[in-house]
């Protein structure tokens, strides 16, 4: 029993998991289940679920490596696979970015070499694919896993991963003309003419933006290069709008050293050393720290923005300023130019590195701020690190102002008091901000993957049970430098320890580990993306294998 390891998906986060399981020298008896029919994919990489013109948002050379890099395996690919997603061979790069089911065919091939290796190495691995697990079940020396499939009493493991990764609406069109996510893709592609709303303008909004605009024309160069739209003719009337409150388009990706830099001020060790100190201040006093390391870096933005004179709550402001007062169309116009002529002399914007490599080290504060805190890195400073690393590839950006050169695209800044409402008599929905009304034919939210509670975990007797419990959050700063000591409330999330193992009222679930990116986001707000599942992966099959070493020795000596 202790050797049964259980992976719920078999996504990203399930593929790294078992890449570092299998590393273990003792012989492990691991079965993945997976939802979907087809295993060693993930959600946001499914076809179907993504159109081909959907983008990832990560290039080659950011993947932690399985097996084979990225761009090796797109080289041994059939020239009819490459050329149906528009891929020159000649042209792979490791900076590039690619189609979303392009990355799942990637994916489902580094599986099976996972999997190969397993056996290799003397482990069993079975994969349930088309299994969807309904319930979970934590009882004295074992776990009990369900599946739809299953008989009553399931299976039973050692440990269980939850890797369930992204989580989409059943329904994706609740009202006609009304979407509550981008995804399935499938779901869009018969939107056709009319005017179509999307909140948001993050690459989710754009790749919504982009499955529906294929559908009613296409995305051509013309002599000279550019990229161009032009609408079907029997597209009639469309147009899109892309809404935010601030009414801003994304930064297109730019060049940074990879692996990142080690900052010289705002380092791990000085921000764990404020952590141990407690909740009070804390935010205040890292934000110090993130001021000197941007000051060090590029003197010269420091000055233009005024860094001296800001604080946590006002950064945001000066760093959104110039954006905030161009054509956001003008805007990426020219910042795509400077990214693309970075990209290709390899310079790096020192303000945009010192984000960059800072923004994982700031995050590390987040689970231990008080509510007061909590709230104000919420508010303003966690969109500015969000904001450099979630940037879009340079084709995102190109489509988009091809469809505003065409005439069909506009952009919407909403503002904080706005509201979106829906006519049982009408398609759509309608906008309303404080100086305007929008009608839509078409309205489709694409913010993007909401932080989960554990409330919302598929597994009813993980809740009803309470082994599950929203993350802790201290109500308010407190002179005790005992945890134990501070009040606390709990917010969203799932409570989790370091290693990601499950905390059930205060007690440690050490074979029960939650690393289902929705439900950690509420206190690791960075953690989205293939690297956050490798780190997660790692971590995790770290903490299985150090388990088993303890309950190994323990038999010995109590033999």
């Amino acid at each position: 029993m202790k050797n049964r390891i259980c992976i719920i998906g078999s996504g990203p986060t399930g593929i790294y998991t078992l890449k570092n399981l299998i590393e273990s020298a003792t012989p492990l008896d691991i079965t993945i289940y997976e939802a979907e029919s087809e295993a060693g994919k993930g959600t946001p990489y499914l076809p179907g679920i993504n159109d081909p013109v959907m983008l990832c948002n990560i290039p080659s050379i950011e993947i932690p490596l399985i097996g084979q890099i990225l761009t090796d395996w797109l080289k041994q690919q059939p020239d009819a696979y490459l050329q149906r997603f528009g891929i020159v061979k000649s042209e792979i790069n490791e900076r590039q970015f690619y189609p979303r089911v392009v990355l799942g065919d990637y994916f489902h091939t580094q599986f099976r070499f996972l999997l190969a290796a397993a056996e290799e190495r003397g482990h069993a691995v079975t994969v349930k694919p088309g299994h969807r697990v309904s319930d979970i079940v934590v009882g004295p020396g074992a776990i009990q896993v369900k599946t739809e499939h299953a008989e009553q009493l399931g299976s039973a493991f050692g440990h269980v991963i939850m890797a369930t990764g992204h989580d989409w609406p059943e329904t994706t069109e609740t009202k006609p003309g009304y979407f509550v996510s981008p995804w399935p893709a499938t779901a869009l592609e018969s939107i056709r003419g009319g005017r179509l709303g999307i909140l948001g303008t993050s690459l989710s909004a754009i790749d919504a933006l982009m499955t529906v605009s294929t559908s009613n024309g296409s995305f051509l160069y013309d002599e000279a290069g550019a990229l161009t739209y032009k609408a079907a003719s029997d597209a009639g009337d469309f147009h899109a709008t892309l809404m935010s409150r601030k009414g801003l388009l994304p930064e297109a990706d730019f060049y940074f050293p990879i692996p990142y830099e080690t900052p010289s001020i705002c380092t791990e060790e000085a921000v764990d050393a404020l952590i141990a100190k407690g909740p009070g201040g804390l935010l205040d006093a890292t934000f110090e720290l993130f001021r000197q390391e941007l000051s060090l870096r590029d003197p010269d933005y420091a000055m233009q923005i005024g860094l001296s004179d800001l604080d946590v709550d006002t950064f945001a402001d000066a760093y959104y300023a110039y954006r905030s007062g161009t054509d956001p169309f003008a805007w990426a116009a020219l910042n795509l130019a400077e990214a693309k002529s970075n990209m290709t002399h390899e310079v790096t914007v020192p303000w945009r590195n010192a984000i960059m490599i800072t923004h994982e080290i700031v995050a590390r504060i987040v689970p231990h701020l008080d509510l007061e805190d909590f709230k104000r890195f919420g508010k303003s400073f966690k969109s500015i690190f969000i904001d450099e690393y979630a940037t879009v590839p340079h084709l995102s950006i190109e489509r988009v102002l091809a469809l505003r050169n065409a005439g069909v695209l506009s952009i919407q800044k909403l503002g904080n008091d706005y509201e979106i409402a829906t006519d049982p008599g009408r398609r759509g929905a309608t906008v309303t901000t404080d100086d305007t009304t929008l009608q839509f034919d078409t309205f489709i939210d694409a913010t993007g993957q909401s932080a989960h509670s554990a409330k919302d975990i598929p597994f009813p007797s993980l809740v009803s049970s309470e082994v599950v419990r929203e993350a802790p959050t201290v109500l308010e700063r407190s002179v005790f430098s005992d945890d134990n000591a501070r009040e606390v409330t709990h917010l969203g999330g799932i409570d989790v320890d370091e290693e990601y193992r499950v905390i059930s009222g205060g007690a440690l679930q050490t074979a029960l580990y939650c690393a289902a990116i929705p439900y950690l986001l509420h206190k690791h707000p960075f953690i989205q993306g293939i690297t956050s599942a490798a780190e997660i992966g790692e971590v995790v099959a770290g903490s299985i294998i150090k388990d088993l070493a303890k309950i190994d020795l323990h038999e010995r000596l109590t033999a």
